[in-house]
């Protein structure tokens, strides 16, 4: 455990590799390369160039309209949703280095492989278990057995099932707050994302529901890599790898948790996390 002591601030960051042994340790599982995004003729990225690495949590921090949610959702082509939007540059998916932003790749199979939570907790009007098998319906599948197998493994997975076992035909929107976000990670987690995207997923949880998706997303890195939005300096420090600090849509700085918190490269970096702006 690392305290800052060189800044007016109290966050602590917890560290339990250095970044060059992490980095050592980790491969690179997507990677943005002059990534640029417009929303008509407003551009909201400009030339984005960063890596992220394989079973290791990032973090995106930065002041509201910064970009961070806006590079989230390229992920997972969140904006062919909407129109007049357009991409530059290109995200490299690995392990096949596929450019997903490319209009000939289909979305909804980059929706399945890169899953998606959302700053408030958003069940469907289903019940708990239809909730999880959502996905695995979409996806053709229609083994009862193996529909249930998996939807028990992905509410293991977000630490939810003993709460809803006895449970699972009741209505999704039954459940508390916190429950419900758990539901949706278990929603995403069913059809086995190999990128998982958190957008503030704890801003509307009380502080009980948000330390348990803390520690849900410590073990989740384990079996998916994570890229989390957050406006929440502390929640940064607690759960990430690496750090990326964002300001008027470009990438100001990138690094190792520990690095961007207690010894930043550059100044922007330090007032935004000492509070001078933002």
């Amino acid at each position: 455990m690392v305290e800052k002591s060189t800044m007016d601030m109290s966050i602590r960051v917890e560290h339990k590799e250095s970044s060059t042994e992490a980095r050592a340790l980790a491969s690179l599982k997507a990677e943005a390369k002059a990534l640029d995004f417009w929303y008509g003729e407003n551009q909201a990225l400009k030339s984005i160039n960063m890596r992220i690495d394989e079973f290791r949590v990032t973090a995106l921090i930065g002041p509201s309209g910064c970009g961070k949610s806006t590079y989230l959702r390229c992920f997972n082509r969140m904006h062919d949703l909407q129109d007049n939007t357009r991409y530059g540059g290109a995200i490299l998916f690995q392990p096949d280095g596929v450019n997903i932003l490319d209009r000939s790749v289909d979305p909804i199979e980059v929706r399945m492989r890169i899953g998606m939570v959302f700053q408030k907790p958003n069940p469907f009007p289903k019940s708990i278990f239809e909730n999880v098998a959502y996905g695995l319906r979409v996806r053709g599948q229609n083994n009862r057995t193996e529909i249930a197998d998996r939807v028990e493994q992905a509410l293991r997975e977000a630490s939810i099932w003993d709460e809803v076992r006895e449970r699972l035909d009741d209505m999704a929107f039954n459940l508390s707050g916190g429950q419900q976000q758990r539901l949706c990670i278990a929603r995403a987690l069913a059809t086995e994302p190999e990128l998982l995207l958190f957008d503030e997923p704890t801003s509307a949880l009380d502080p009980n529901a948000t330390a348990n998706i803390e520690d849900l997303i410590h073990r989740l890195k384990e079996k998916v890599t994570i890229l989390i939005v957050t406006h929440n300096m502390q929640q940064a420090a607690r759960v990430s790898d690496y750090t990326a600090f964002m300001y008027l849509g470009e990438l100001v700085e990138f690094g190792a948790t520990r690095g961007v918190f207690t010894n930043p490269a550059k100044k922007q970096t330090e007032d935004y996390i000492t509070g001078r702006y933002g």
